[in-house]
This record gives structure tokens, C-alpha cells and sequence, in this order.
């Protein structure tokens, strides 16, 4: 038992170490053509393409290479069947056919054969007779003309695979060879020739074939690497380092793709890459002029924070002068600076992830809106008109001071669009809302001079929506994103005569 566990043991380990050394060949094998497809990956486009290009051509020229050494073959062994032919001819001279043996010496030499026989109307007959036994090893027969195209090609590839098998071969058989002769082809004509001077002909041919196809190939691919190198590569390698160039510093406009005027898809692929590379060139500076806006408020609001401040102790003492109009004016004044401050305090968290939620609650629209009007200065005699219809009733839930924020914005660029039109009188400002389902509907609109097309691209987007000279375009950036903290949409809707900006405000959802 000890013995037998011994051997199992051994053929186990055998069998391990087999498998192993097949996993070792299969890396072995699978090695050079990862390392291959590493160098082929980290060639450039230059080397690719000639590379390519010399491997096609000589494939193409492979193709042509077995047709043309089958159609030798076939040429060299029509050769010695016409020199046998003149040795038939020849031989008839003679008094029944008999030749002398130095001169059949002489013929079987010139027509580098070794016995001729012919077929005439049926009979055959031996021309000039092997001077020692011959042993045949293969019989060649050479067809005449097919007659339909599929019998030519059948014809061809048999006549290819001959060829094959003569260059292959050791070139030691002996060879009978048949085919017509005659005015009208119905005589034969048979040679016995050996192989080897046939194949040592195929070979030279096929060598100068060869050579020449190097070197057609290496020319064609050069050229064809030129001309594909002018017209797709070098474009191309341009593309990219323009590219990288551009990525080093995206915001020097210097580095932008200089368009060369072509017209074909490497002129479209240069101008759209100049195109974005302008856009954003653009945008970045844009981005660095925000950051030092930002900064700039920043320092600026510190400062005016504190006069706001003085103001409101100072606005805080009116309280307690007894004049009635002084009183009025008073609780407006305060609000106003309230507002402001916080405005103030709020103003550097614009468009940041600080921003503070909505405190939303449940509350009439009307007195907001008149509130929007009172603090805008509206109605003026004579100027403008401010046109409320909204419904005392209806509520809508919203943050109040985010929604007078909106409001406000609206209506000032609504009062800032009729001022633009030049000795307008009847200028007028109409805030309609009405409620649809959980939503409500919201419209400003005013009898200005509208948007113009330029601005409405841009209309929500800071410092490229303003229609005025001078704007910032921040307001209705400002209140569109109040609004989508909500939840709801600001839109500018067509008009007839004007402008029109919609909001729509959902109600919160109740879960």
C-alpha cells in the first residue's frame, strides 16, 4: 500500500508540474504579443501610418504574386513544348524519321528536354527517344482556353496551386508535360523534362519579384505617407499639441487654435476647438473677474454695514419728534434700512452653498406687492402707472423678505425699461396673480421697450443678461434663484407690446 500511495503521490506532482509548465508556456506565448501591442500602442500616428502602409501594399502585391508566377510557369512550359514542336519538325526531315543520335543529342539539349513524343490525326509517335530509362513522376496538362469565365477562374487557381507545388517541391521529379499543337490545336505534343530547371527558373522570377515589390512597396508607402502626412497627420499632431498648449494656461486668448481657412472636416474640427477654446477663455476670465467682485464686496460691505448701522441709531431718534409727517415716513425708513442691512449681510452668500433656506409660511400677496410699489416710489403722476390686480384674498407660500426681493427687482427693471424710452408718459406697470391648483401664477409686466434678442440669450446669466448701459444683469440672476429655492420658475413670456416675467411658485409639499 505504502508503495502504491508512492507512486499516486508521484503522478499527482507529475501531473501539478505538467499543468504548470502549460501555464508557463501559455504566458510564454501570450508574452510577445503583449509586448507587441505595447510597442504597436506607443508608436505616434507617423509611424503607424507608413507602417501600415508598407504592410498593405505588400499584401496587395502577395496577390499579385501567385498569378504571376502560376502564368510563368505556364509560359516557361509553353517554351519547351514549341523547341519540342521544331525538334518534331525537324525530325521529319530524316528518312523515316530517324535522327542520328548526335544530333537528337543536340535537339533534346536545345529544347532542354529529355524525349519528345507527338500526336498527329490520332497516331502517336516517339520523336526523339529518352537516352536512358525514365521513371514519370507527375503529368502536366496544359488546357487550352476555357470557355466561360468560371472555367478560366477554376483554370487559374489549379494552374496557382501547380505553382505552389513546384516551388515547395525539392525540385528531384520528373515530369511529363502535354498540350496542343498544330494549326488547329488538335495535335499533341508531350516532352518528359525534369523539374528542377523549372523550378530553379520559378525561383529567380519569383525573387525579382520579390525584390521589386520591396521596393514598390517602400516607394508607395513613402509617397502615400506624404501625401497622408500633409493632409491628415501633421493636421492632426497640430490639433494636439495646440491642445496641450492651451491646457497649460486655458486662459491666455494667444493660445487659441489658429484657424487655417480649411474647408474640409479638419477646418470644421480647428474652428469648433478655436470656438470652445474662446468660450472658455472667456468663461474663466469671467470666473476671475467674480472672484475679485467678490472680494471687492466683501471689503466694501464691512464698511457700509457700519453706516448702515449709524444710520438706523440716527433714523431710531425720528421716532420721538412729534411731527405727523415725520412719523409717517419714520416706520418706512427704518424698514428700508432694516432690509438693507440684511441685504448687506446676505449679499456675499449669493450663488454659494451657504445660501439659507426659504423660511416659507402662508401669507395675502397683496400687501407685498403694495409694499413693492410703495418702496419703488409707485405710481408717479404723469409717469408711470402701477396697476395691482391682485385678489385680497389670495395666499401664497413664500419666504416674504426672498419674494420681496424678486418682486422688487422685476418692477425696477420694468420701471427702468419705460424711463429708457424717450418722452414716454403713459408708462405702465401691471402685476396680475391667480392661483392655479397647488401653484401660483404671478405675472409683471410693463409697456417698456422689451427685451431686446441679444439679451434674451443671456437673460439669466450675471453680467450677460443686462439691457441697459451700465447693468450688471445681476437682478434677474438674483431673482431667479430665489425662485428656484422655492422650487418654482421665472420665465419671460412673449408679449405683444413689452415685457412679461412669470413666476411660478409651487406650494410646499405636504409629506
Amino acid at each position: 500500500m505504502a508503495v502504491l500511495k508512492s507512486v499516486q503521490r508521484a503522478i499527482s506532482n507529475g501531473d501539478g508540474q505538467h499543468g504548470s509548465d502549460e501555464a508557463g508556456l501559455a504566458s510564454a506565448s501570450a508574452g510577445p504579443w503583449r509586448a507587441l501591442k505595447r510597442f504597436w500602442e506607443s508608436r505616434g500616428l507617423p509611424s503607424k501610418l507608413i507602417a501600415l502602409t508598407a504592410v498593405f501594399v505588400l499584401a496587395a502585391e502577395a496577390l499579385v504574386f501567385l498569378p504571376s508566377i502560376a502564368n510563368y510557369r505556364v509560359t516557361w512550359l509553353q517554351e519547351r513544348l514549341t523547341a519540342a514542336q521544331l525538334a518534331a519538325l525537324a525530325s521529319d526531315a530524316f528518312p523515316g524519321g530517324q535522327v542520328p543520335s548526335a544530333l537528337r543529342a543536340d535537339l533534346l539539349r536545345t529544347a532542354e528536354v529529355r524525349a519528345i513524343a507527338s500526336r498527329r490525326q490520332g497516331e502517336r509517335r516517339l520523336v526523339l527517344a529518352p537516352q536512358a530509362d525514365l521513371t514519370i513522376d507527375y503529368v502536366y496538362y496544359l488546357q487550352r482556353e476555357p470557355g466561360s469565365f468560371w472555367e478560366g477562374l477554376g483554370l487559374k487557381f489549379e494552374q496557382m496551386k501547380d505553382a505552389i507545388a513546384t516551388m515547395f517541391g525539392n525540385g528531384g521529379r520528373t515530369i511529363r508535360v502535354v498540350g496542343h499543337a498544330g494549326p488547329d490545336n488538335t495535335d499533341l505534343i508531350e516532352i518528359v523534362i525534369p523539374e528542377a530547371p523549372l523550378r530553379a527558373a520559378m525561383m529567380r522570377y519569383g525573387f525579382n519579384i520579390l525584390w521589386l515589390s520591396i521596393i514598390l512597396s517602400v516607394l508607395t508607402a513613402a509617397v502615400v505617407y506624404f501625401a497622408l502626412s500633409r493632409l491628415f497627420v501633421k493636421p492632426l499632431t497640430r490639433l494636439t499639441r495646440n491642445m496641450l498648449h492651451f491646457a497649460e494656461n486655458p486662459e491666455d486668448a494667444r493660445r487659441i487654435m489658429p484657424e487655417t481657412g480649411r474647408l474640409d472636416e479638419i477646418g470644421v474640427a480647428e474652428r469648433e476647438l478655436a470656438s470652445m477654446q474662446r468660450q472658455l477663455s472667456g468663461l474663466l476670465a469671467q470666473k476671475n473677474r467674480l472672484a475679485q467682485l467678490g472680494l471687492a464686496v466683501s471689503k466694501i460691505n464691512h464698511d457700509l454695514r457700519n453706516m448702515l448701522a449709524n444710520a438706523q441709531l440716527i433714523s431710531d431718534r425720528l421716532v420721538d419728534i412729534p411731527d405727523p409727517t415725520v412719523q409717517r415716513f419714520v416706520p418706512k425708513l427704518i424698514a428700508s434700512l432694516d432690509r438693507a442691512i440684511h441685504f448687506c449681510n446676505s449679499s456675499l452668500k449669493f450663488g454659494g452653498i451657504s445660501e439659507a433656506a426659504p423660511r416659507r409660511e402662508l401669507m395675502p400677496l397683496k400687501p407685498l406687492v403694495e409694499e413693492v410699489a410703495d418702496s419703488q416710489g409707485l405710481p408717479r403722476d404723469g409717469a408711470i402707472a402701477f396697476v395691482d390686480e391682485v385678489d385680497a384674498s389670495l395666499l401664497i407660500d413664500a419666504d416674504h423678505e426672498h419674494l420681496f426681493r424678486v418682486l422688487s427687482n422685476l418692477v425696477r427693471n420694468a420701471m427702468q425699461a419705460i424711463e429708457s424710452v424717450e418722452g414716454k408718459i403713459d408708462g405702465e406697470i401691471r402685476v396680475i396673480a391667480r392661483r392655479e391648483g397647488r401653484k401660483v401664477i404671478v405675472d409683471v409686466t410693463d409697456n417698456g421697450s422689451g427685451v431686446p434678442q441679444k439679451a434674451r440669450e443671456n437673460l439669466f446669466k450675471a453680467f450677460q443678461g443686462s439691457t441697459k448701459k451700465g447693468g450688471t444683469g445681476l437682478g434677474l440672476v438674483i431673482a431667479a434663484e430665489l425662485v428656484q429655492a422655492h422650487g418654482g420658475t421665472l420665465t419671460l413670456v412673449d408679449s405683444a407690446q413689452g415685457a412679461r416675467f412669470r413666476i411660478e411658485l409651487p406650494d410646499r409639499t405636504v409629506d
